[in-house]
């Protein structure tokens, strides 16, 4: 049996990098609201943690399936057995669970944790860069554990997207233009994030055409699947949603800016270069975020190339849960667009909606 948990404050979790760590209240929320979605991918004779089964059966009719259960915090303490598989593993999950009685044993070590942490480190997704950097790639990462390496490479490339090592989608983030703005703007901010977390990553500005991201899994002993595209939107760098498609159609749309022998090929060094990267260190699904961005400026001389590693999620995506849910609704290979999948603010609530186009 598998235990399912979706604990959506893992990024923000993992940053602060606490066992004591309280959620802001949104992230309470977004589980609170949402805790049933492991219900898209759980098999038979699985359970799902929920914080409050009743709310849980309410507002996952439409996802329900008979062999899977939903379970409460307070069910924890009986848990004798199980494979635990929560949307991401951090310090804060592991402590809360053997707060809730959950055995030790049934845990990953706080090393394993810790381990899971490291990988998660925007630098894992730097030292990725150069072993998927072939004809019609572009992308470069560094990190910076001074002020004045920041000061040099903006000099260098004038404009630079600032990054803390550990942040949430669309946060963490700072924007460099030499040409314009003083890297004393950012200086606070910088100092902060040096002191927090020992360094700041730092990569040029794209001119960025287009998100999209591949998801994998890994089996925690060199191997690493491939499962599919996730064409996803972003408001402000925040997710907004996934499209719902077949791989055909997916790749279809992405055919309209880079070769798909291009996607390919880095697809299957990512399979290769991370086998072996995350061989006894991390088992579980993972998803690479991408772009395509454009060199030139006008449309007659723009070359489109691809970003194969933006950054690396070591945990479920909303791309994954996007998979899953296609392959629920079922469509054959000549469909179109099939959904758009978004998570909604309403009535004080979060919500999945599922929409056509």
């Amino acid at each position: 049996m598998t235990l399912h948990i979706f604990n959506p404050e893992h990024d923000i979790a993992l940053a602060a990098g606490l066992a004591n760590f309280t959620a802001p209240h949104a992230g309470r929320l977004l589980r609170h609201d949402l805790g049933f979605l492991p219900l898209i991918w759980a098999q038979e004779g699985d359970s799902v943690l929920v914080d409050d089964v009743e709310y849980g059966k309410k507002v996952s009719r439409r996802f329900s399936r008979t062999g899977i259960t939903l379970l409460s915090p307070a069910d924890l303490k009986t848990l004798e057995e199980a494979e635990i598989s929560p949307w991401g593993w951090d310090p804060a999950l592991r402590a809360q669970l053997l707060r809730k009685g959950v055995p030790s044993a049934l845990l990953p070590t706080m090393e394993q944790v810790d381990g899971i942490r490291q990988l998660s480190h925007r630098r894992t997704a730097a030292a990725l860069l150069p072993h998927l950097r072939v004809d019609g790639t572009v992308g470069e990462m560094w990190e910076c554990t001074q002020a004045g390496q920041i000061e040099a490479l903006a000099a260098r490339h004038g404009k630079l997207v600032l990054k803390a090592p550990w942040s949430s989608s669309g946060r963490g983030l700072r924007f460099l233009d030499a040409g314009q703005t003083s890297i004393g703007m950012h200086a606070g901010w910088i100092k902060n994030v040096l002191a927090a977390q020992g360094s700041v990553m730092a990569e040029p500005l794209y001119n960025k055409v287009k998100d999209f991201g591949m998801e994998f899994v890994s089996d925690g002993n060199g191997g690493v699947a491939y499962l599919g595209l996730s064409l996803f939107h972003t408001k402000n760098g925040a997710y907004t949603g996934n499209v719902l498609a077949t791989e055909t159609a997916k790749e279809l749309q992405l055919t309209r800016y880079l070769p798909i022998i291009l996607l390919r090929q880095v697809q299957l060094l990512i399979c290769q270069h991370l086998g072996r990267e995350l061989c006894g260190k991390y088992k579980g699904p993972f998803g690479i975020d991408m772009m395509v961005v454009a060199k030139g400026q006008t449309t007659d001389n723009r070359q489109l190339l691809l970003h194969p590693c933006v950054e690396i999620n070591l945990r479920r995506t909303m791309g994954h849960v996007a998979i899953d849910l296609t392959r629920r609704l079922n469509p054959q290979e000549d469909d179109e667009l099939v959904r758009v999948m978004r998570i909604a603010y309403e009535e004080n609530h979060y919500k999945l909606k599922i929409q056509r186009p």
